[in-house]
């Protein structure tokens, strides 16, 4: 299993409802901005898209307070993953990460060094998997690019600037890549964790970012890059299709980035059922720990079943969890779960409750 959110092979395709906390998407479902406006969407698809995009780089420029000249449009954050990764011979990846680095690497011919997560007891706080900056720094040189999440899949780990700052310093100085992940960087319910403003001083500094899984769009596919070495970018483009871009995606894109209102609830959401979920998986003895998160996802370590255990009893019970015995770092000790509104979140707290019982 690479990716979560596969409610087709096991429900579907078989006729069954699942309440899917695999996949790590907005609850709150698709804004009210982009429905009401859905029917100028059909009318545009009579035309092709700009092939440059114009409009819609302008958007995403004033949302991100960034040079509309820095962006590159992709079909999904996997698209400019997958170029970036391209584009170098040798890489770093963190260990556990989304699988989908060291698929594009090994795809591309691309030789992978993996740097472990630190695994940290916080009292009063509790357990935690950590970048060992140190680690990165040493094995830094002996690659083309690093490839790191803000936050972190599956464990919601943040990167700490004042830690990493010596580490883009080098790669900038010794002309070495530095790509950032920050696909759910929204969720974290606080911008300033961002590391989007060092593009402009570290041209070697590649921020990848996917809105539709903020916007609970993931149908929609459009993911984006954003970089100030306007050379290097022109290289990546030479690599794309010609109207990679649909456009129904680059009208809800636009919509939905003027949707303050969705931004504040989706925030005020995150924050709120962050905590309370966390402290109620805490407590439930199938989980040995259960790992803080900057995310809308947790990193849980079972007790004493494995990931495929859990996820067939799981399944008897509509319910579909993330299996992460295929994650380089983990084992099938571990799962990762979504975290969804109220409702849903107690729902799947009484589950794992009723298995406890059987187990």
């Amino acid at each position: 299993m690479i990716h979560g959110g596969d409610v087709y092979t096991d429900g579907i395709l078989k006729g069954k409802e699942l309440i899917d906390y695999s996949s790590n998407i907005n609850p709150l479902g698709v804004p009210q901005g982009f429905k009401e406006n859905i029917l100028k969407a059909l009318d545009a698809l009579t035309r092709y898209p700009d092939i440059k995009y114009r409009s819609l780089k302008e958007d995403l420029a004033n949302y991100n307070n960034i040079n509309k000249e820095y962006f590159i449009l992709g079909n999904g954050a996997a698209e400019i993953i997958d170029l970036t990764i391209s584009q170098e011979q040798s890489i770093l990846i963190i260990a556990p990460s989304f699988g989908e680095y060291e698929c594009s690497a090994r795809k591309n011919n691309c030789r992978i060094i993996y740097s472990y997560l630190r695994e940290t007891y916080i009292e009063n706080i509790g357990y935690t998997l950590d970048y060992d900056y140190e680690d990165i720094m040493n094995k830094t040189k002996e690659v083309d690019a690093i490839v790191i999440g803000n936050p972190n899949n599956p464990n919601g780990e943040i990167i700490k600037k004042d830690k990493f700052i010596e580490i883009l310093s080098y790669c900038n100085d010794n002309k070495k890549r530095v790509i950032i992940d920050e696909a759910f960087i929204e969720f974290i319910g606080d911008m300033s964790k961002s590391l989007i403003n060092y593009t402009e001083k570290y041209s070697c500094l590649v921020i990848i970012r996917a809105l539709t899984k903020f916007y609970a769009m993931p149908g929609i596919r459009f993911g984006y890059g954003i970089c100030s070495d306007k050379k290097y970018l022109e290289e990546i483009r030479k690599k794309q299709l010609p109207w990679n871009i649909n456009t129904f995606a680059e009208f809800a894109v636009s919509e939905v980035l003027r949707d303050s209102d969705y931004i504040n609830k989706s925030i005020k959401w995150i924050k709120e059922e962050r905590k309370f979920f966390l402290a109620e998986l805490k407590k439930i003895e199938l989980f040995e720990k259960v790992y803080e998160t900057s995310g809308n996802f947790v990193l849980c370590k079972l007790k004493n079943l494995s990931d495929e255990k859990l996820y067939e009893l799981t399944l008897q019970r509509g319910l579909l969890v993330r299996k992460c015995g295929s994650y380089e770092g983990l084992n099938n000790r571990y799962i990762r779960l979504a975290i969804k509104d109220r409702e849903l979140n107690l729902k799947v707290l009484q589950i794992f409750k009723s298995i406890e019982g059987e187990v």
